[in-house]
């Protein structure tokens, strides 16, 4: 999407009728929202949001107090992968990070508002969000289980000798050990039509 000029203007009253409908007009007070690669989105769209997010939140009559909005974003990713590395370096598995450590969240906070690629040039500030959850990178197991899921979705008969050749294929990291996957799931869909193209 282009965000400027009149379109940016036009975006901005979109957004702010679309939140307001969803739970003022359609009498969903729970209504969620979920916003993809939040760290690419236009400052001045999140500058609308911003209202909606206060703990009281009412906005021109109609109380948001009940509604969910979730911000996905890439920020903080490469500090994931460091916090998840460390963790294998020690002999910790993955499964044993766990958000309730209150270092691995202050250690995403800070780094989500002070990251060129986070939110340091957004007026969300960290007071107006209540949880950050990492996603953490899948390990070989993850990958092959999101292949033989992809295999379903293709209607093919699962085959677990595949689903491992399609897994090894993928990018992981560190080079050498090559433990967690570069990419999320969405690449073993692509991987995998390339075999059965063959």
């Amino acid at each position: 999407m282009v965000f400027d000029g009149g379109r940016q203007t036009w975006h901005k009253v979109q957004l702010k009728k679309w939140i307001q409908f969803s739970v003022g007009l359609s009498k969903f007070p729970r209504s969620m929202f979920i916003f993809d690669e939040m760290d690419k989105m236009n400052p001045q769209l999140i500058d609308i949001i911003k209202p909606f997010l206060d703990y009281n939140a009412h906005v021109d009559g109609v109380s948001f107090h009940c509604a969910i909005f979730i911000f996905l974003s890439n920020a903080g990713g490469s500090l994931i992968n460091k916090v998840v590395l460390d963790f294998w370096r020690e002999g910790k598995d993955r499964e044993e990070i766990r958000m309730n450590s209150k270092e691995l969240e202050t250690k995403i906070s800070q780094n989500f508002f002070n990251d060129e690629g986070g939110f340091l040039h957004f007026s969300i500030k960290d007071h107006l969000i209540d949880h950050y959850i990492p996603f953490l990178p899948l390990e070989l197991k993850h990958v092959r289980q999101c292949v033989m899921a992809e295999m379903v979705h293709l209607n093919m008969t699962q085959d677990s000798h595949l689903a491992d050749t399609v897994a090894r294929e993928m990018p992981f990291f560190p080079e050498e050990e090559r433990i967690f996957a570069v990419k999320g799931s969405k690449s073993a869909r692509q991987k995998l039509v390339i075999y059965i193209d063959e």
